[in-house]
């Protein structure tokens, strides 16, 4: 049993900490007491950094329809361009974000950077709005993709029922949860496992679409920018496709402080990553074309399945395996990450204390990952997610343009800081303006949805100077509050993190 402590404990961090402390056997070494240490441990290598970008940026969208390109654009060769381009621009956000990684070398990602170039009220409502709406909402799309292609092997002959899709997709994210609960070393050990499936999935269609193009299979490539003229229209839409297929990039960043040597690890996982992801994507593309004309493209609900059942005979039925596992593994990656964002905003009093305590024995920011839980399974059963991620899309370029915009400004606002991984200007100048490009983009494609998701957002700026800002909270809320800390501390076997120094 824990000890109860004093009712002072709460409010400054120290309880549990005796119990942690106090019972442990002297092992007589400085490395036994470091391990000891109730801290986050540094178990991300380069290897596990990679998996976790690479993990949640391949998700189910290039296995099941990049036809949103192919529709915007209107042709093969601008299509392939598209692709391309996005992949570039998306490699100078990584690049970006791999300067800001190495320099504040903080977790938390988007919340932290903005924070440390403008203060606590954009750096709240970020992470206000993350927590509310998008990451919920995002994991449940995930998920539902996730349980609907593990089905989809025992149910070949006839539609998948809902219910069953709900349900097995709500046992996909009990497990992700328990599994990022229990264990650093092994949740990062299966997001290497769930990559390394990804990349062999990409490299069964790549493979046999190489060998298609040796054969001469090049018929869909021929007058390849020939399309309609309007369709140059749809190239924003297009490009705004292009650019969420590569989101993710910036996941590693959220992990900072666990990342074993960040001022190598970061920028080289980041940049090997993405060319990787676009290298894998344009071939992957290029593979759809030798088989499959840009018209069947667009009618194929699923153009990996169309793929492989051209090409690959009965062993198409293992396609939407590797989609599944693709999907988990995003679902993996991504509460990996945001949990640490939930994590480094509550021990920046923005968010409930008990997020940001540590299991006393697996090491692992367990309130941080379970507090999605009942707000993912909530939004897994109301439907029309699409629709609350497509009110908040926005949000995402937004919030990230910001955060470039602001490490452009802290090089003249700490001129003095270490930058070991530094990027021209104009890499972050122009990522900025991409940014906002998208931002407009979400006004002119969707305006109703876009206005609504801008009105949810501002939601969080009374919800700072209700929840941080005011100090006058009655009494009785304040003894609530405390006593709610102190009985989750006690289920949950959590204390606050012991100090260590970041910069």
């Amino acid at each position: 049993m824990f000890r109860k402590p004093p009712a002072s404990t709460i409010s400054n961090g120290s309880y549990l900490q005796g119990q942690s402390n106090g019972s442990l056997p002297s092992k007589g070494s400085a490395e036994a007491a470091e391990e000891d240490r109730v801290v986050l441990k540094k178990k991300v290598t380069f290897l596990r950094g990679v998996s976790i970008i690479i993990g949640t940026i391949i998700g189910a969208g290039i296995f099941i329809s990049p036809k949103p390109i192919l529709q915007n654009t209107g042709s093969v060769g601008m299509s392939l361009i598209v692709w391309t381009v996005c992949g570039i621009i998306s490699l100078f956000g990584a690049l970006c974000y791999a300067e800001l990684g190495t320099s504040i070398k903080k977790s938390g990602g988007h919340y932290i950077y903005i924070l440390e170039a403008f203060g606590p009220l954009p750096a709240f409502v970020r992470v206000w709005v993350e927590f509310l709406i998008i990451r919920p909402a995002a994991t449940a799309v995930i998920s539902l993709a996730f349980g609907r292609y593990i089905l989809e092997p025992f149910f070949m002959q006839c539609e998948i029922p809902d219910v069953a899709i709900k349900l097995i997709t709500a046992v996909g994210i009990t497990i992700v949860m328990v599994l990022n609960s229990m264990s650093v070393s092994w949740s990062a050990r299966i997001q290497i496992f769930l990559t390394f499936c990804k990349l062999v999935a990409i490299l069964i269609i790549i493979v046999p679409g190489v060998m298609q193009l040796i054969k001469g299979e090049t018929q869909h490539f021929k007058d390849a920018f020939v399309g309609n003229a309007a369709i140059v229209k749809g190239l924003p839409l297009a490009f705004y496709a292009g650019m969420y297929a590569y989101s993710g990039w910036f996941y590693l960043n959220f992990v900072t402080e666990e990342v074993e040597n960040p001022e190598r690890n970061v920028p080289l996982a980041i940049c090997t990553s993405m060319v990787i992801v676009t290298v894998g994507y344009v071939l992957t593309n290029v593979a759809y074309f030798t088989t499959i004309s840009p018209e069947d493209l667009l009618s194929s609900k699923a153009v990996a399945v169309t793929f492989a059942e051209r090409l690959l005979g009965s062993f198409s039925l293992a396609v939407p395996i590797f989609v599944a596992l693709s999907c988990f593994g995003s679902m993996n990656g991504g509460i990996f990450a945001i949990s640490r964002m939930f994590y480094v905003a509550s021990r920046e009093g923005h968010l409930p204390e008990i997020l940001s305590m540590i299991h006393v024995r697996k090491h692992t920011p367990l309130p941080a990952v379970i507090v999605l839980y009942p707000l993912t399974i909530v939004m897994l059963f109301i439907g029309n997610l699409n629709s609350l991620l497509n009110f908040l899309s926005f949000a995402r370029w937004l919030f990230i343009g910001l955060a470039v915009t602001g490490m452009i400004y802290l090089r003249y606002k700490r001129p003095d800081m270490p930058r070991p991984f530094k990027v021209p200007l104009f890499i972050p100048a122009l990522f900025s303006f991409t940014c906002l490009f998208m931002v407009a983009l979400s006004l002119y494609a969707d305006p109703v949805s876009t206005g609504i998701g801008f009105a949810i957002t501002l939601t969080g700026v009374p919800a700072y100077y209700l929840f941080i800002i005011w100090d006058k909270k009655p009494r009785w809320f304040r003894r609530l509050k405390d006593k709610t800390t102190l009985m989750l501390q006690i289920i949950l076997e959590v204390v606050p993190a012991e100090e260590t120094s970041r910069t």
